[in-house]
């Protein structure tokens, strides 16, 4: 898949109250995590993308991630009902930014569904039915989309792709914990060793996988599997329990 637009939005001086249940979150930065953007945003405009930043919105304590409020496919988007209800809001500004580029349709309750969740293929997507995600909200997204989308069903996770994400060539990197799970029997995997989950939420732009900085077993593996890597430091959202996808939404 060939991305052309990233659409992001800076961290904002609210954002050390964002959800979390990590042990550092009472140490976040802002300054740190505004930085780190700063360099996200770098790298993907490195890789050929057109970044476009929204303002930061001090409403929203975890709006830097994008990523959650909207799925995108082809030429349509489905705008999220996001599953955290502090959250509900933060698609307004979204919306807006994809009516220029795509058909839009809002998901309605009862459905939740949130983009962290939902594994984009050429094909067809893979969506976990997590904390955040349910059933009615996975039916109305492939409905939308027209398009299959399998489903994983775990409420112990917050987001599938903390776990698993795609990165080309028929290969996915996962977790040891679901590494098993039928709907990735057809895949190559890469799995990450067990003291390196976070490592597994990767980031594949135009051929290049971004992974964050620190993780030098998942590093090797990738780069073994023939794999150019990018490795961004990525302590500060890790504390909000996000991670490099969840700062763009890719067009």
């Amino acid at each position: 898949m060939t991305f052309k637009r990233a659409l992001v939005r800076e961290p904002s001086n609210s954002f050390p109250s964002c959800i979390s249940s990590h042990p550092l979150h009472h140490s976040v930065s802002v300054k740190q995590a505004k930085l780190q953007h700063q360099k996200y945003c770098e790298v993907l405009t490195e890789l050929g993308l057109e970044v476009f930043k929204l303002p930061p919105d001090d409403r929203f304590p975890d709006s830097c991630f994008v990523e959650d409020t909207a799925i995108i496919h082809k030429d349509r988007v489905l705008i999220s009902r996001l599953g955290a209800r502090s959250r509900r809001g933060e698609e307004h500004e979204i919306r807006e930014y994809l009516d220029k580029y795509l058909k839009v349709k809002e998901a309605a309750a009862p459905a939740t569904i949130e983009g962290g969740d939902v594994i984009h293929l050429p094909q067809y997507l893979i969506s976990g039915i997590s904390q955040r995600t349910n059933k009615e909200g996975v039916m109305q997204l492939a409905d939308w989309l027209q398009l299959e989308v399998k489903p994983i069903l775990d409420k112990s996770i917050i987001h599938l792709k903390s776990h698993v994400t795609f990165l080309e060539r028929n290969t996915v990197i996962v977790n040891d914990s679901i590494s098993n799970h039928p709907v990735f029997r057809s895949f190559a995997k890469i799995v990450v060793p067990t003291d390196e989950e976070y490592a597994a939420n990767t980031l594949t732009i135009n051929g290049v996988v971004l992974i964050p900085d620190g993780y030098p077993k998942t590093a090797q593996k990738l780069m073994n599997a023939g794999f150019e890597i990018i490795q961004l430091e990525m302590s500060e959202f890790q504390k909000c329990e996000g991670a490099l996808t969840c700062l763009s939404l890719l067009l």
